[in-house]
């Protein structure tokens, strides 16, 4: 029997439970995982990936938050960083009802659109649940899954250089396992590793075997590894990447691709702007 309300509500009890045994907060990326992990996701259901190149069940865990969030059980925090609020941790998991909570926050969500005063696009009850990011993030990604090979390649050149790297060599050549380049990471005047990188324009997941592969080629002829994709990575491709007994390879997701440009300022025009705090005006609306 299928449960009622949308399935992204099943991640609702999973982020508050890791949060709880987390000391009250976790990373956008810990959170994920762990909920994944928890509910047992396969592979297969990881790999899958909306229209706009993002993982399905990824966005499934942001919609939670963003749900949690509006029920009050979440702070809408500092970036990349999820907090349980007083609600939130004083909530008895074994009494907590995610399609009551879900009802709520749709409930009011309803009511907002009616006085068109809400701004983010929100799914209703029989959606699946994909989130349709409106913002810069979400239009540089495309714009970056837009490139040819070879100018992605170049572009993660450029962002190697400008985080420090040095000698970045683009290659490029087929049948090299996979490997796009090389370049130096010098961490002080004494030492210097070589490291080998990959470029993947990716819609979907990077799976395990993809880094397998990778490491394959790698061997014996650089200290690091860089997978970069403008997509995900499966919980189990991360898993690999950490793989006791063997050299550990970073990984860089489309969501950290656009951190890192953000960080840089790279092809992207800083402006600062507000959000209102309808929450801070409240009091002010009741008379006195």
């Amino acid at each position: 029997m299928k449960a009622k309300g949308p399935e992204f509500i099943r991640f609702f009890k999973p982020i508050l439970q890791i949060l709880k045994q987390s000391g009250g907060s976790g990373t956008t990326s810990e959170v994920i995982d762990r909920a994944i992990e928890l509910l047992q996701i396969p592979e297969s259901e990881q790999e899958v990936a909306l229209k706009n190149g993002q993982s399905r069940v990824r966005n499934q865990v942001q919609w939670a938050r963003l749900y949690l969030v509006r029920a009050g059980y979440l702070d809408s925090s500092r970036r990349g960083i999820w907090s349980l609020t007083e609600k939130g941790t004083e909530t008895e998991l074994a009494a907590f009802d995610p399609h009551d909570v879900f009802q709520v926050v749709q409930k009011g969500l309803q009511a907002e659109k009616k006085m068109k005063e809400l701004q983010e696009p929100f799914v209703d009850e029989d959606d699946e649940s994909s989130v349709e990011a409106t913002d810069y993030k979400s239009e540089l990604l495309a714009l970056i899954k837009s490139l040819p090979p070879s100018g992605f390649e170049r572009l993660c050149q450029r962002l190697l250089r400008e985080s420090g790297f040095q000698e970045v060599v683009v290659t490029g050549r087929s049948g090299d396992g996979g490997i796009d380049g090389i370049g130096v990471l010098q961490v002080n005047p004494f030492v210097t590793f070589n490291v080998l990188f990959q470029c993947k324009r990716y819609e979907g997941s990077v799976t395990p075997a993809h880094i397998r592969d990778f490491r394959g080629a790698m061997m014996g002829r650089a200290d690091k590894g860089i997978v970069i994709t403008t997509g995900t990575f499966t919980l189990d491709a991360k898993k690999e990447a950490r793989r006791d007994g063997v050299p550990a390879i970073e990984l860089v997701a489309g969501e950290d691709l656009v951190r890192l440009f953000e960080d840089l300022e790279l092809g992207l025009l800083p402006r600062r702007t507000f959000e209102i705090d309808r929450k801070f005006f409240d009091e002010f609306g009741r008379d006195a």
